[in-house]
């Protein structure tokens, strides 16, 4: 269980100062639990975002009471990449939930190995449904059978977890093997003969002496 501690956030104390103080503001929510506003230590946070990611569930505790979510929205700075402010989507016990989940591709390709082609991912991310406890946190994509350029790797071919449904439609490509590129000849520029004939020709009417004349 990924647990995260957090305090009622006081909306009249400048979200600037919590941030100076190491702290960011939050905000859980869903269909069935109003907006709350929160306080949580970003380090907390950081940990937290970096082993649930976007599908791990998180269990917020504010007090003596607690509420599963999952990370729906994270603001980060664009200059520091430090996280702002996140947001929590409470979802309903009992019921499947759609997620993208991050793609994880492991193997070999015998295509890119021997051939020296190169991997391309078409999809970073598949999307599945899944009870809330089943959302894995990445799946694995097996390369090994892109054994030559014509074959992909369709989302309806990915082993799935127990458990965890395809969303993404069956025939989307998530990888392929691109053959290498060939280098192209260098282009010639052609050689203008007439140019040549016409400077040679201007050449030898330069060395032309002029005999003086003899008395």
């Amino acid at each position: 269980m990924i647990t995260l501690d957090a305090q009622i956030r006081d909306k009249s104390v400048d979200v600037n100062v919590l941030r100076n103080e190491g702290k960011m503001p939050a905000v859980f929510y869903g269909k069935k639990t109003k907006p709350t506003s929160i306080t949580i230590e970003r380090k907390d946070f950081i940990k937290v975002w970096g082993t649930a990611g976007e599908s791990g569930v998180v269990t917020i505790k504010t007090g003596g009471t607690s509420v599963d979510a999952l990370i729906h929205a994270v603001d980060v700075d664009p200059v520091s990449d430090i996280p702002r402010h996140a947001d929590f989507y409470v979802f309903e016990k009992g019921k499947k939930l759609e997620v993208s989940v991050p793609l994880e591709f492991v193997g070999v390709s015998p295509a890119v190995k021997d051939l020296g082609g190169s991997l391309v991912k078409t999809l970073h991310e598949l999307k599945i449904s899944a009870d809330p406890q089943n959302i894995p946190h990445d799946i694995k994509v097996d390369i090994s059978s892109l054994i030559d350029f014509s074959s992909q790797i369709l989302a309806s071919e990915i082993v799935l977890p127990a458990g965890v449904t395809l969303v993404e439609l069956p025939h989307e490509v998530v990888a392929s093997a691109a053959a290498p590129k060939e280098d192209e000849p260098e282009e010639v520029a052609p050689v203008d003969l007439t140019a040549i004939e016409v400077e040679k020709k201007g050449k030898k009417e330069e060395e032309v002496v002029v005999p003086e004349a003899k008395d």
